[in-house]
């Protein structure tokens, strides 16, 4: 079976977020705003230097130490430069409010990266093998984000740099991710099993939940404890709210901004019913109208934003699939108007087999028209056409049936209850091993920061 691949949380994402760079962001300006808040690990916190205010070009940054990791220094050009490719590739736009959002972020992925490259190079030590990515890997995946803009690599760097963005923030971002992404899924997805058990379960509880309204769902959750605190998440998670709003993409945020497994694919959690998400989530999504974007919603260890992008009925509705043949005739048509249209939807009653070939039996008819309905809920079809459809079975024709439109045959193409989708066995074994490994790989970042000496300035 294929298990997902885009499963280790933040360190997925480059590739996805690199092709939004050219539809959004500008270049940063203004004066970086002092890092509030504990990034993880033994932080020990210096006097508040603020950031010097940034030109254009990349290099025009001065340099001081933002954050210390393990006595590796975060220069405040690297965080300068994080912040910039923030905003190039989420579509938030930098305010006064939104800039200290952005520096706790960027200065979190740098201190992230940073503990995961010391990571895979003590196991480099140990195990005497080769696990931070090439410069030839680098720049593959570079090429490959540049393809997916139709670019060149070079077009590609020089669109960076256009927006004050130097290549080589791009290029250590790109070495992190995919040689921590790689680490986790060598070591740990190879040996992650999944049981039958844990399918059958799943799959017995999706059934179950069949009956249920069922939610198609874009998220961003917010992690407290990766960004300081409830109250940090909570007014991270109100600003990106306020900033899709006025109409930042959600999923170049989902993919920046999220700590969930589904950043990677900008947010989308897909199909969902009640008890798979927080209760609060649950309550949250049952006020919520198709298009709509909820507010932060706290939850035990984080907030999470959620958008409805649809929602469809539980089991009891019955859903039909339907065609027609129709004559068009006026409510007052005379009766010998409606005997002779009686008498074409008759005989091509009689010749049709079914829903296969009703349309190309009604097309040789002069004055026929036919066509296809779509699926809708029983209970939506008009009065006339829901008693048809109630008494038939799948591939069957009504009689004429007489409307203020005309006279109409019906077919019914399909009818079953709503949230009787076919439940893929593999599908449900792919997000039970993508969930698990995001857990692992959370887990892992966690231990790595509360073991780390961590200095922010």
């Amino acid at each position: 079976m294929n298990h997902l691949r885009n499963v280790t949380g933040r360190a997925a994402r480059g590739a996805a977020v690199a092709a939004a760079l050219l539809a959004a962001g500008q270049p940063l300006t203004g004066q970086a705003q002092e890092l509030r808040g504990p990034i993880g690990g033994r932080a020990e916190t210096a006097p508040p230097q603020a950031a010097p205010a940034q030109p254009a070009g990349p290099r025009a940054m001065s340099e001081s130490v933002a954050a210390i990791v393990n006595d590796e220094i975060i220069s405040t050009y690297d965080l300068g430069q994080r912040m910039r490719l923030l905003i190039a590739t989420s579509g938030v736009q930098p305010t006064e409010q939104t800039l200290p959002q952005f520096q706790r972020e960027a200065l979190i992925s740098l201190v992230d990266e940073r503990l995961q490259l010391q990571e895979l190079r003590r196991q480099e030590r140990e195990q005497k093998i080769d696990l931070v990515a090439s410069d030839e890997e680098v720049n593959q995946e570079l090429a490959e984000m540049a393809q997916q803009n139709n670019m060149r690599a070079e077009q590609f760097v020089a669109a960076l740099r256009g927006q004050g963005i130097g290549s080589e923030t791009l290029h250590q971002q790109i070495r992190a991710q995919i040689s921590w992404q790689r680490w986790i899924r060598g070591r740990y997805g190879s040996r992650l099993r999944i049981g039958e058990d844990q399918i059958s379960a799943t799959l017995q509880r999706l059934q179950a939940a069949a009956s249920k309204p069922q939610y198609q769902v874009s998220e961003v959750f917010i992690d407290a404890n990766r960004v300081g605190g409830m109250q940090t998440a909570v007014q991270g998670a109100a600003q990106l709210v306020q900033q899709m709003q006025q109409g930042a993409p959600f999923p170049a945020v989902a993919r920046q901004f999220s700590a969930s497994a589904t950043a990677a694919a900008g947010g989308d959690a897909g199909w969902i019913s009640p008890g798979e998400m927080p209760p609060e989530v649950d309550a949250a999504l049952e006020q919520l109208r198709p298009g709509q974007l909820s507010q932060p919603i706290p939850v035990r260890d984080g907030v999470y934003i959620v958008y409805l992008r649809d929602k469809r009925s539980g089991g009891a509705a019955t859903l039909v699939n339907l065609k027609q043949a129709a004559v068009p005739l006026a409510a007052g048509a005379t009766a010998g108007d409606e005997a002779a249209a009686k008498v074409k939807l008759e005989a091509i009653r009689a010749a049709a087999t079914g829903c296969g070939d009703l349309e190309t039996v009604a097309g040789r008819t002069q004055g026929v028209v036919a066509g296809d309905l779509g699926e809708a809920e029983l209970a939506d079809l008009a009065p006339a056409f829901r008693q048809a459809a109630e008494g038939l079975q799948v591939g069957q024709i009504s009689e004429p049936i007489r409307t203020s439109a005309g006279l109409h045959l019906l077919a019914v193409c399909g009818k079953r209850g709503a949230g009787e989708e076919a439940i893929d066995r593999d599908q449900i074994e792919n997000r039970l091993y993508g969930q698990q490994l995001s857990m692992i790989a959370r887990r892992y970042m966690r231990d790595l920061r509360n073991s780390a000496t961590i200095e922010t300035r």
